[in-house]
């Protein structure tokens, strides 16, 4: 029987499964599944830089096993529109090069996106409408709607002649989510019921106990803490939860507020809701500078940056730096949101800023004003209770939580189960998964406009000069190795400008070319390497810090 194993390319008779991203981590999923010749495609999103990645805001996972076989890319499939799961589509496509399918509004979501890089009018983008039924290659595919904090959020059910699989991108179980229906649960019992071989399920909140809760409740408590305020109010939220926009919204209208977007994302957002007949019966909200001409105490603000994001609306207000809105003593910041692992740093800063402007800070911990998206470890079983899987697959999440999701499935009485990581091509089959390749799974880096591997070293002499500072040296040599003028240096971020440390270093440096022999004193190359070196060591005894330094050698 001939199969991957051989040829290289899925078998008629195998169900392949290999993340790409979001197998061991949270963001950035890319998943891909193999059948008959040919790969499907699920989400292709982003995750972003943080103190370790400076000047690295995006990044992504490296699609090359999929790019070298891109002829074998029937297509890609969105599950939703949150930028872990799209985010990506929009710098990678031009590798990809495939049909991409979505719902109304995540279609109308990645359009916008595409803007940005001017592939707006040259992306194939086929909407599929809520629970719609398409085939993409070999695979027979079915949308299930869910609950999540965006809207139309669905399952991917995938069949194939080698087995159904449930995928089913992020979820939870909201009894109430404002916006959109809720989870079909008929439907998911009824595919259960039909069989399912695997089922590669979100592992988010695989720790916490219970169920996530209901947007309606954060709604009845944002009304309440609202109208108890006084002075200007902000409500910072993800901008992609509509029905928390929303909640904003009704809650400064019950306050005898008017509702104003402050942030680029969340009017691109609120258009994209609207377009696609959501928040059809809230007025338009106002600019920030239509704003600003009422009186603090009649507006709420709604502001992007809950998570500290430097260059966001929240962090510009707390700098005094936006050019319309300014809050201090009196007013209020509602923080309805969450922690995102290895944010806390810059939501701490973040915070100190607006308390240190004597603003008032209310944060989930203070008041039931949140609700995560993702489902808890009771909405867990329901889900493994109602598919039934042979297989559970864990993603989304980091190793602890993959762990703790596989342990639940084993409970909820799942036959078989495997923690995979990004790279790992996992066979789905009746007797269990079966690994049978590790490929390779990197991630690039968005660099300015270049797409550039994690390893580049352009990011590890970036990471050096930001933790030890920099140095250029320059020597101006005759033909014959003399030095015919001063060197020159240049350090950064390690010793002033000008003073006795910056002597010794050019005597260190001139002193270095004198004592070379002849010979060394032709090549640049050796007279380069014994200056740095130099350099460096006497760099290192005048500050402590082993800082990169780049030396040049001009012939006069």
């Amino acid at each position: 029987m001939s199969g991957y194993a051989t040829t290289g390319a899925p078998g008629d008779d195998e169900m392949l499964f290999l993340p790409l991203g979001g197998a061991g981590e949270i963001g950035m999923n890319l998943n891909l599944y193999g059948h008959a010749g040919k790969w499907l495609m699920v989400d292709c999103g982003i995750t972003f830089g943080d103190d370790t990645t400076p000047g690295i805001d995006v990044m992504m996972p490296d699609p090359a096993f999929i790019e070298e076989r891109v002829d074998e890319l029937a297509g890609l499939v969105l599950t939703h529109a949150h930028e872990d799961h799209l985010g990506a589509v929009q710098y990678l496509w031009r590798r990809l090069e495939c049909p991409v399918y979505a719902t109304p509004f995540t279609a109308a979501l990645l359009r916008r996106k595409l803007v940005e890089t001017d592939l707006h009018n040259t992306v194939p983008i086929h909407e599929i409408p809520l629970s719609g039924r398409f085939e993409v290659g070999p695979f027979e595919l079915e949308l299930v709607t869910l609950t999540h904090s965006i809207p139309e959020p669905n399952a991917v059910v995938v069949r194939t002649k080698a087995g159904t699989v449930m995928h089913t991108g992020d979820w939870k179980i909201d009894p109430d989510p404002l916006v959109g229906p809720t989870t079909d649960e008929a439907r998911l019992i009824e595919i259960g019921e039909q069989g399912v071989l695997a089922m590669v399920c979100d592992s988010t909140n695989a720790l916490a106990p219970g169920r996530s809760g209901s947007e309606s409740d954060v709604r009845d408590n944002m009304i309440e803490l609202v109208k108890s305020l006084e002075g200007g109010v902000a409500i910072a939220c993800f901008a992609s939860n509509v029905a928390r926009m929303e909640t904003a919204a009704k809650a400064a209208i019950a306050a005898g507020r008017q509702p104003a977007l402050v942030g680029r994302s969340l009017w691109r957002m609120n258009e994209a809701a609207r377009e696609t007949g959501y928040l059809a019966d809230l007025p338009p909200f106002l600019t920030d500078e239509e704003a600003a001409r009422l009186p603090k105490e009649k507006v709420l603000f709604i502001c992007t940056g809950s998570q500290g994001e430097p260059r966001a609306a929240l962090s510009r207000i707390a700098r005094d730096d936006h050019p319309f809105v300014d809050l201090g003593e009196g007013d209020t910041v509602i923080f309805s949101s969450r922690e995102i692992p290895g944010n806390e740093m810059a939501i701490g800063r973040l915070q100190n800023d607006l308390a240190q402007k004597r603003v008032e800070i209310i944060t989930a911990r203070d008041a039931d004003i949140h609700t995560s998206g993702h489902p808890n470890r009771d909405e867990l079983a329901d889900m493994y209770r109602w598919i039934r899987p042979r297989i559970a697959v864990p993603v989304h999440g980091e190793t602890r939580h993959m762990m703790a999701h596989a342990r639940l499935a084993q409970e909820c009485q799942v036959p078989h189960g495997i923690c995979g990581r990004n790279g790992t091509m996992v066979a789905l089959k009746e007797s269990g998964p079966e690994v049978v390749d590790e490929v390779y799974s990197g991630r690039l880096m968005l660099d300015g406009d270049r797409l550039l591997p994690m390893g580049h070293a352009s990011l590890k002499h970036r990471r050096k000069m930001a933790y030890h500072g920099h140095a250029v040296v320059t020597v101006a040599l005759d033909r014959k190795g003399r030095l015919v003028d001063d060197a020159q240096i240049t350090v950064s971020g390690l010793l002033d400008g000008e003073g006795p440390d910056i002597d010794d270093l050019l005597d260190t440096a001139e002193e270095t070319v004198e004592r070379l022999g002849a010979g060394a004193l032709k090549d640049d190359g050796q007279v380069r390497e014994a200056v740095r070196r130099a350099v460096r060591k006497r760099l290192k005894a005048l500050s402590g810090k082993y800082p990169p330094v780049d030396v040049h050698v001009i012939r006069v």
